[in-house]
């Protein structure tokens, strides 16, 4: 695969934060609006996916994954590029490849959005945020945090 600066690496990185009482935090992308997300971003060229999470949460969020637990869940998926986006990926990438990590709140913390990037956020019980949510590996690992919180 060729891969210059200009184009967007297809690994990503997808961070679930959340609170000790299961509220989930989403943001609602710029562009386009109505999608609702957790924190996610591709990694930058020499990056690692855990200082890529670190990094996305904190231009995202302006959190610092010191504010609460930090989780690297080991587990990452693979899925199709949308048409709509594959234009920033190099001509020949048709699939990403996401890892998931957690930030586990001892409660809600003010939240600093990036302007460039997200409009509007909500903290959601952690059933409502995956529903809410609009892609299916987003759904998915909030719901893989819920049952882990649930097991409790």
């Amino acid at each position: 695969m060729t891969q210059t600066a200009s184009y967007k690496t297809p690994v990503s990185v997808l961070v679930v934060v959340h609170t000790s009482a299961g509220e989930v935090l989403l943001l609602e992308r710029v562009a386009p609006p109505g999608f609702w997300q957790s924190v996610t971003g591709s990694l930058e060229p020499g990056e690692t996916p855990q200082q890529a999470a670190r990094r996305e949460l904190e231009e995202e969020t302006g959190l610092s994954a010191a504010a609460g637990q930090f989780r690297d869940h080991q587990h990452c998926v693979r899925f199709p590029i949308l048409p709509a986006w594959r234009h920033r990926y190099a001509a020949d990438v048709r699939e990403n490849t996401e890892h998931w990590f957690s930030l586990r709140l001892p409660r809600q913390l003010p939240i600093r959005l990036s302007p460039t990037e997200h409009r509007d956020l909500r903290w959601l019980d952690w059933r409502t945020a995956a529903a809410q949510a609009s892609s299916w590996t987003n759904r998915d690992a909030i719901l893989a945090l819920g049952a882990e919180l649930d097991a409790r």
